[in-house]
């Protein structure tokens, strides 16, 4: 088990290193840091075969948790028991000696681990079937790519047989293949008894997966129980915050990560509406969904056109349409006529997140009003498939007779 007591985290943050020096020099009184507490007061136990899920936005102190529980860092105040031997992932190829071998790095980790020579021979096979590096096993890790990083490391820290695994966003990195694996992973160790903590962003993982999970909100637990119950909590908060930013944005006007055009139209509003047209940011899969553009006509335009893009997190271009493709003749636009358009489909798009991005355009293509990734939105899928898309599959099947 893990006992969690009363732990809190001060970072002491400086503007540059001189000023490190400056403060430990007696005669320089000022105080040159600012005072950081990246946890507060964390009161947490997690039985021995438990699955805890940890969720919460960015710099919310769930990696610095994590780091605590492994032993990395120490607490400010507080203290943490963990019972048993403990395998991190935590920091992509932390540990990792860029100049050794994968195969020369696992059988490092095995003995940072405890674990004998012999347990490491013996796990080694299994560790090299289950990264699926192929040669590059004998290659130095220098040379290995991002996803080929975290094929390792994942399957080092899972087959040194821990009996608690720490583990931080280990799918967010890597194909959907090795994604699919390491879940079958997790749910084999749910049912030999493994204690495990680790964090995602993939909210239908910690459904599947998790006994039970906790909301960290500003280094504080928020929120704590089933994870249905603590998913919910979190993205209603979401939900929350994106409706005060679009508020935001509607006095300041729309922002894209790229914008261009020659000015002929403005993009002055864009909204994703669910099956009722109110505004949502999550999208069930399968969920008949609006995506609403309003644009202003700064100069006359014969024959203008709208298109949607839809974009997933690794920045593929999953799906796009325009008024054109589509067959939709829009007429003559003078200057100061608004336009609102909506296009309507079934979201048929796999659990993950995506950007949207839309674009009004003249006829022959050349750009009015491009807007890149001006919205983005969250797909939840209960049956947790894989991959960037989710048919409606009908499954017919027989018995052969010999």
């Amino acid at each position: 088990m893990v006992w969690i007591h009363n732990v809190s985290k001060l970072f002491r943050l400086y503007r540059r290193p001189a000023d490190r020096v400056l403060e430990a020099l007696p005669f320089y009184p000022k105080r040159h840091h600012v005072d950081f507490w990246a946890l507060r007061d964390i009161n947490l136990t997690v039985e021995r075969g438990e699955i805890l899920g940890i969720v919460g936005p960015n710099g919310s102190g769930k990696s610095t948790l994590l780091q605590i529980v492994s032993g990395i860092l120490r607490p400010t105040t507080g203290r943490v028991v963990a019972e048993g031997r403990i395998a991190a992932l935590l920091e992509l190829g932390a540990g990792f000696n860029p100049e050794f071998t994968g195969r020369e790095n696992v059988i490092m980790s095995g003995e940072i681990m405890g674990l004998s020579r012999r347990e490491i021979e013996g796990a080694l096979p299994r560790v090299e079937a289950f990264a699926d590096l192929g040669d590059f096993m004998g290659r130095p890790v220098k040379e290995y790519s991002t996803g080929m990083y975290v094929r390792l490391a994942f399957a080092t820290a899972i087959h040194a047989e821990p009996e608690i695994l720490v583990v931080d966003e280990a799918l967010a990195v890597g194909d959907a293949i090795f994604a699919s694996r390491c879940v079958r992973k997790f749910e084999e160790l749910k049912q030999r008894g493994v204690t495990i903590l680790f964090v995602s962003h993939d909210l239908g993982l910690v459904k599947r997966l998790a006994h039970r999970a906790v909301l960290l909100v500003e280094g504080r637990v928020q929120a704590e129980g089933s994870p249905s119950e603590v998913v919910n909590r979190y993205v209603g908060m979401v939900l929350a915050r994106q409706q005060a930013e679009g508020e935001e944005e509607s006095k300041e006007g729309l922002r894209g990560s790229y914008r261009h055009g020659d000015g002929t139209s403005k993009i002055e509003r864009v909204e994703l509406l669910d099956e009722c047209l109110r505004p949502t940011r999550t999208v069930t899969c399968g969920e008949v969904v609006t995506v609403r553009v309003r644009a202003l006509f700064r100069r006359d335009s014969g024959q203008p056109v709208v298109g949607v893009l839809v974009r997933n997190r690794q920045g593929m271009d999953v799906y796009g349409t325009n008024t054109r493709l589509e067959g939709r003749h829009l007429g003559v636009f003078r200057k100061g006529d608004r336009l609102q358009i909506e296009f309507r489909f079934e979201c048929r798009l796999a659990q993950q997140e995506y950007t949207l991005t839309v674009a009004t355009q003249h006829w022959d293509g050349s750009s009015q009003d491009w807007l890149d990734d001006v919205l983005s939105f969250r797909v939840v899928d209960q049956k947790g498939g894989t991959g960037v898309v989710n048919f409606e599959t009908d499954i017919r099947w027989w018995r052969v007779a010999r």
